[in-house]
């Protein structure tokens, strides 16, 4: 993380009792993990120590995030709304957990939506970016199996027919670009992405692994093109 120029404080707006509510949103695919509240003192403890530091309202004091647990949180980035009274943290979280509860993130609860049981409910995972909740549903499917599932009929098949399918993707993705027609280019690009994801669970590599290695590269020197 860059270091941060605490200038910004000056504009956020606090409310009476001098807090503000913060949000923690996962670094890699923005997955909405808690919220709780900050004060001036937090906020620049965050920065000066680049782990998060909320304020407890029950205990009155700065509470270090996962200082008994070990699930602490890296600070990546500060953002705040319009309005300058609510911010939000990009982190990092140790552990993968969160929520006091055990889970990733304490936003488990569906409005709207019936649980059968406790057990179900707090399986959910937090919603997040579309690649990522699509990884999600193949890797369940490969330790759940479906009928009739194609996700599952490619699982069966290996790396045989998976490949294949990548093969078969690529050429009709760039055909789609050779046409020129955007919305074929969509279309395709979206199951290639698919069937790449497949591939990937097949063989057990974490998607957050991929993630890691992109945003690895933000900022890496340009690749220089080959001189002919």
């Amino acid at each position: 993380m860059q270091h941060l120029n605490k200038a910004f404080i000056e504009k956020l707006r606090f409310n009476k009792d001098g807090l503000i509510p913060a949000i923690a949103q996962d670094w890699l695919d923005g997955a909405v993990l808690m919220l709780a509240w900050m004060n001036r003192s937090s906020i620049e403890l965050t920065i000066s120590s680049g782990e998060v530091h909320y304020w407890s309202r029950s205990r009155k004091e700065i509470w270090h995030k996962g200082e008994t647990s070990g699930h602490t949180q890296l600070l990546k980035g500060i953002r705040y709304d319009c309005d300058a009274d609510v911010i939000l943290l990009t982190i990092k979280q140790t552990g993968s957990v969160a929520c006091h509860t055990g889970l990733r993130s304490c936003f488990f609860e569906q409005a709207g939506e019936q649980q059968t049981n406790k057990e179900e409910q707090l399986s959910l995972l937090p919603p997040s970016d579309a690649c990522s909740e699509l990884f999600n549903v193949i890797n369940h499917r490969k330790f759940s199996p479906e009928p009739n599932s194609y996700t599952n009929n490619l699982f069966q098949g290996g790396d045989n027919k998976i490949l294949k399918k990548i093969g078969e993707e690529s050429a009709e993705f760039v055909m789609a670009c050779k046409d020129e027609n955007n919305s074929s280019i969509a279309n395709e690009a979206a199951d290639l992405i698919y069937h790449l994801q497949v591939a990937i669970a097949h063989h057990g590599v974490p998607w957050r692994d991929v993630l890691e290695v992109l945003e690895s590269r933000k900022g890496a020197p340009r690749r220089q093109a080959n001189s002919q």
